[in-house]
């Protein structure tokens, strides 16, 4: 009989064994996603500047007390990202009570006038700051509508990238008035004629050699014939 009973106890020792560890991971599970006792307390902002940390936490849409494991990290950091000053959101969980939200802001390459304002782009062309005055250091666009996708934007953009050192210097905006009608109006009322975006580089390399002749239009449009003014 006592040997009996040891077949036994073996034979259901496993099946014991199974159910303690299913009951432990249901009343693990249970707790952290049935309760509040590992529910979000603090939303940790870094990388924030131009956004504030309240701004990106409303935006969020996390209240407290969500169980920290139910927290949809894309979703919320979706919502984040739809901030015009965020370029890019990482949203992870710090166990036991709090998200952490990294920003990566938009870095502005120049600014638009806009309804007696100045609104400040990205690389991409993205509007994400408004400015009563342009700041130091950021050149200015003149087009009608900025935006990633206004060809006129993209255009303003790939002349900026293409100035030298020499022509940033000089220069007071870049005037788009049409795809093939781009003009640098440069210091001392003087101006390069640049024609379309393309060729960029040989523009650049023509204009600035001719900087220091006397002439109030530069004419680059087409590189290889340049025309004084």
């Amino acid at each position: 009989m006592a040997r009996a009973r040891q077949r036994r106890m073996r034979a259901v020792l496993p099946w014991a064994v199974m159910a303690g560890v299913l009951a432990l991971a249901g009343l693990v599970t249970w707790g952290l996603v049935g309760t509040g006792l590992f529910g979000v307390r603090e939303v940790r902002v870094e990388g924030a500047e131009l956004v504030t940390s309240v701004e990106v936490r409303d935006v969020a849409g996390v209240p407290d007390g969500t169980p920290l494991a139910r927290v949809d990290l894309a979703a919320t950091a979706g919502r984040i990202g739809t901030l015009p000053a965020v370029e890019r959101v990482d949203v992870t969980r710090d166990w036991p009570d709090a998200l952490v939200v990294r920003v990566t802001e938009r870095t502005g390459v120049a600014v638009v006038p806009q309804e007696g304002q100045f609104v400040m782009v990205d690389a991409a062309g993205v509007a994400f700051r408004w400015l009563s005055a342009p700041p130091d250091g950021l050149p200015v666009i003149r087009v009608a509508s900025p935006g990633p996708e206004d060809p006129e934007t993209r255009a303003a953009l790939a002349v900026l990238a293409a100035l030298t050192p020499q022509l940033r210097a000089e220069l007071v905006d870049v005037t788009v008035e049409g795809l093939a009608r781009i003009t640098l109006q440069l210091h001392g009322a003087r101006r390069v004629v640049w024609g379309d975006a393309t060729r960029g580089a040989d523009k650049a390399r023509v204009a600035t050699a001719l900087l220091g002749r006397e002439a109030a239009t530069i004419d680059v449009s087409a590189p290889d014939v340049v025309t004084l003014r």
